[in-house]
């Protein structure tokens, strides 16, 4: 059958200890090299620990943070929104506040109607298909304080903060 014996088939020789030594000096090199680069400034990663250190020791000698900005918050009257998915009927109910420097608090309430209008008009646009996404809200917010923005004036409200946002 064949003229291979058992005798003429010699497991191959490894080679040895050479590539696990050289590995293991190469990666004591990079790991070296590595550690030069972030501590001498070469890589930016360790500015950020240094100026966190900074803070720190700001902390530790009593200096105070900055103030919190003047601002203030208008509350809006919670609304409750019939949407149709096919078949089944859900209510959707929506509560939040605007937040507002406090030079424009009495500005802002005075067209809280109309901010309200606009948020009543385009929540009811929504289809329950558009509120799936796990990302919904946060589109929504960005959606809903562009059209606040255009009602109320360049500036003059910061954010609008979604305190209730249910869907049953």
């Amino acid at each position: 059958m064949s003229d291979v014996t058992a005798d003429e088939l010699e497991p191959e020789k490894k080679g040895g200890k050479l590539p696990l030594i050289i590995g293991l000096v190469l990666g004591l090199v990079g790991a070296g090299a590595g550690f030069y680069a972030t501590t001498s400034g070469l890589i930016p990663i360790g500015s950020k620990s240094e100026e966190h250190a900074e803070k720190a020791q700001a902390d530790d000698t009593g200096e105070h943070p900055a103030a919190l900005p003047d601002i203030e918050y208008v509350d809006l009257t919670p609304i409750m929104i019939t949407l149709s998915g096919g078949e089944t009927i859900h209510q959707l109910r929506f509560h939040a506040q605007l937040e507002v420097e406090s030079k424009y608090h009495a500005d802002v309430e005075k067209i809280r109607p109309r901010v309200l209008d606009v948020l009543n008009g385009y929540l009811r646009a929504l289809e329950l298909s558009d509120l799936r996404d796990p990302l919904a809200l946060t589109r929504l917010r960005g959606q809903m304080l562009r059209r606040i923005g255009i009602v109320a004036g360049k500036g003059r409200v910061r954010d609008l903060l979604v305190i209730e946002f249910v869907l049953n």
